[in-house]
This record gives structure tokens, sequence and C-alpha cells, in this order.
């Protein structure tokens, strides 16, 4: 790669200066082997205009660079990206023509230099090439606006730029920057859920659990002990008794969700965050919604990879653990594998004996199933959600695609009644309102007594 303050190396003669060069020797040899003054005459033009236009050669190349604007942007919200073509040298540029790579999932509608815009949506896209001329010392924004359609890091670029000067009889080399990748957020699709939990184990917390503590679930009234605090006796049966008496309470404590993402396949085409949407899609969205949720309420949150990988984010509460969890989600992807991932994530010591786990997957390997069957045999509190399309469409193929295809939606509801049979609810992913009756049964089935000492 050449030197950018090496002249010589990064600018090159263009086909106009060889013409005008040529021209004017053949005219000159013409002139001096025919002894014609006239065509001396008409050669001085092209030797006058070539040797003007080279009077100031540029000494450096141009300057790129690819900036954005809001680096955190949601599904669905416009995005800004500024190519910057930068002219350092005392000598204008004549022409410069910049053109970038995009993003499929960063729909660009709108590209222009210095507030003009024209609109691109319906002309060949931001990839083709614009053109624009640079002063000397100043430097030329290529504004592109438009829309993020997907979650995930999109590039914008690589882009590239090339300038001619002296009236168009030098290019540079080509000037290459590299990408810059926007961060696009999963937009957070509206959830709720019961406060009901299988347990809760913290010490503070929105959740009401079975031990004694101070909280405001009335528990009963007892004596009075040493320790009690005097606003919570209850005079009205203390002086019925005779005796001293408190208002027991349970304790509100926090608990702990661990969503557990399987990636292990994919399935359905992405057409962003208006279209339909994949397994991965369904997954991303939906954790990050009830992580959302849950962290709102004061409960710690993990999340968990399901695949080769084996990601784990830690629980943790609070604004900055969500921000922490968006951020871990752009990096989710689908990912098959030959192995059992089971034992680098579900060790004893990576996942708490009292936390809800929430499993979002297709249920498309059968290892997955394999997987919610042995967290139920464990003790876990599971909550298995579908996050298969709906509105998957069968193959179109002739043969036998389509009876293989029913087949196999059998053979899926028939592992779903296993599953639940092995005492794991399986629950169709859709927003608000998708987990209460789920997590009602689960919390149920947590505070039943054991029977036969299990």
């Amino acid at each position: 790669m050449a030197d950018r303050n090496d002249p010589a190396g990064g600018w090159a003669p263009t086909w106009a200066l060889g013409r005008a060069v040529l021209l004017t020797g053949l005219l000159l040899v013409a002139a001096v082997l025919l002894g014609r003054i006239d065509l001396v005459v008409l050669a001085t033009p092209f030797a006058l205009g070539t040797v003007y236009g080279l009077r100031r050669r540029p000494v450096t190349l141009p300057g790129l660079e690819v900036g954005t604007g809001d680096t955190h942007l949601v599904e669905g919200s416009p995005m800004a990206a500024t190519v910057t073509v930068a002219n350092p040298d005392a000598v204008s540029y004549d022409v410069a023509v910049v053109r970038t790579r995009m993003s499929r999932w960063l729909r660009v509608e709108k590209v222009g230099f210095g507030g003009t815009g024209v609109d691109v949506s319906r002309s060949g896209g931001a990839d083709r090439p614009f053109v624009t001329s640079v002063p000397r010392g100043t430097a030329v924004d290529l504004s592109l606006t438009g829309t993020a359609l997907r979650w995930g890091r999109h590039p914008i670029g690589p882009a590239g730029t090339r300038v001619a000067v002296a009236d168009g009889l030098l290019v540079s080399r080509s000037v290459i920057t590299d990408p810059v990748r926007m961060r696009v957020y999963p937009m957070t699709e509206p959830f709720e859920a019961v406060e009901a939990m299988p347990r809760a184990a913290g010490l503070v917390g929105a959740h009401h659990s079975r031990r004694p503590g101070e909280g405001g679930e009335l528990a009963g009234v007892r004596v009075f002990a040493p320790g009690d605090r005097l606003r919570r006796i209850d005079w009205r049966v203390s002086l019925r008794a005779r005796q001293l008496h408190v208002a027991a309470t349970l304790s509100d404590r926090d608990a702990e969700v661990v969503v557990l993402l399987d990636v292990l396949a994919e399935a359905g085409r992405s057409g962003g965050v208006r279209g339909p949407a994949t397994v991965l899609d369904t997954t991303v969205r939906a954790a990050a919604a009830i992580a959302e949720h849950y962290l709102h309420r004061g409960d710690r949150v993990a999340l968990l990879e399901y695949g080769p990988a084996a990601r784990r984010l830690r629980p943790a509460t609070g604004r900055r653990q969500y921000l922490t969890v968006l951020e871990w989600l752009l990096d989710v992807k689908a990912e098959s594998s030959p192995h059992e991932p089971y034992d680098l994530i579900f060790g004893p010591q990576l996942l708490s004996s009292d936390a809800l786990v929430v499993v979002l997957t297709p249920l498309l390997d059968e290892r997955s199933a394999q997987m919610l069957a042995r967290m139920a045999r464990g003790g876990r509190f599971v909550v298995a959600v579908d996050t298969l399309p709906a509105d998957l469409p069968s193959p179109k193929d002739r043969g036998w695609a389509e009876v293989a295809y029913r087949l196999w939606r059998l053979d899926r509801e028939t592992m779903i009644g296993q599953l639940r049979e092995h005492g794991v609810p399986v629950v169709r992913w859709a927003g608000a309102g998708s987990l209460d009756q789920v997590l009602r049964d689960v919390a149920r089935l947590a505070t039943a007594p054991r029977v036969g000492g299990r």
C-alpha cells in the first residue's frame, strides 16, 4: 500500500492526461517532419492546458471516515450515519466519488451532501456511487438516513472514495476505510407476569416468601417475643388474651430468574421488525422482554446459551444489568453442534436450585427436549417457552416433502406431550400474559407438601 504522503505512489495519470500528451507529441512530430508551423499552433493549446492543469499537484491522499449518530438504537427507530471525505491538501478536489456498503437490515431512505438529500428508497439503494467536489482544507459529509429494521451489530462500510484533481488529469488511488458496526437493540415486546414465583431466596424484594420476616403479607398472630417491634403489637388480641401478641408477617424477597436461550437450531425467514420473525428473532425479543420485566421488579436475572459457545451472563439486578442483557443479546446466533452442551452449562455450581428457569426453545433438536426433562428430574423449576413461528410455511416441493413435514409436526407434538408428562410446562410465546398460568402452576407445585419425603 502506498504511503499517504507519497504523491508518486498515491496518484496516477488519467486517460485524459495520456491523450493530451499523446496528441501534443504527435502534432509536434508531424510539424517537424512535414515542416508545417500550423501543426505547432494546433498543439499549443493542448500543451498549455496540460501544463496549467498540472501547475499544482496534490501531496496527500484524501481522508475518509465513517461515523454513526445515535449508538443506542432500537428496532424500527430512525438511523443516521455519515461518510466524511476530507481534503487536507492545498489543492481542491474537482470530483470525489464516494461509495459505501450497508447492511441489508439498515434501510437507507435518503442520501445527500451538506443537507441536500436524494430519496434512494426506490432508486437502487445507498451502495451506488455519489459524486461531490471538496474544496481545499475542508471536509464534506455524505449523510445516510433511514430505518433500523432488525436487532444485531450491523456494519456500515467498508466505504471507499477516489478523487480527481488538476482538471481531471490526475486521479488518486482508492482510499478504503474499515466498516463501523451500528448496535441495534431488540424491540422489547410488551410482557407482564403474575407475582407468583416458586421460591424467593434473596434478602429483599417484591415476592412473598414462606419465611417469616419484615414484609407486608400477614402470616398470623403470635405471642410477643424479645426483639419484636412495638409497632407490630396487636392490641385487640393482647387485651382479650391478657398477654402481648404481635402480628407475624412473611418476608418479601427477591427471586433469581434464569433465561435460557436454545440456539442449536434456526427456522424461518426474518422480515425485520415489521415482518415475519424467525426462531432467533422471537427468542431474542422474548428474552429482552422477560429480563426487563423481572429486573424492573428488583429480581436477579441471568442469561445462558444452550449451544456450542455456552455463553453465560451472571445474575444481577438493576438498570445496569438490563443494559448488559441487551448488549449480550446482540451476539446471540444459532449454531449447530454434534456435541452435547448440557454439562458445560448446568453444572451444580452454575445454576441455583431455587432459580426459575425460563427456557426459550423451538424444540427442533431432540437434545433440547432431553435437557428439559433432565432439569425437571433434577428438581429445577422449569418453564419451556415455544419460540417456533406459528406461521412456518410447509415445503412446496413435489414428492414426499409435505407428508414428511406433517409427520415431523406430529412427532414434535408428541415430544411436547411427553415433556408435559415429565412436569415441564410448555407454552407458546404470545407477549403479555404468556406465562401467567404457567407461573401460577409452578408456584403452586413448589409450595405443595411433598409425599413420602420426596
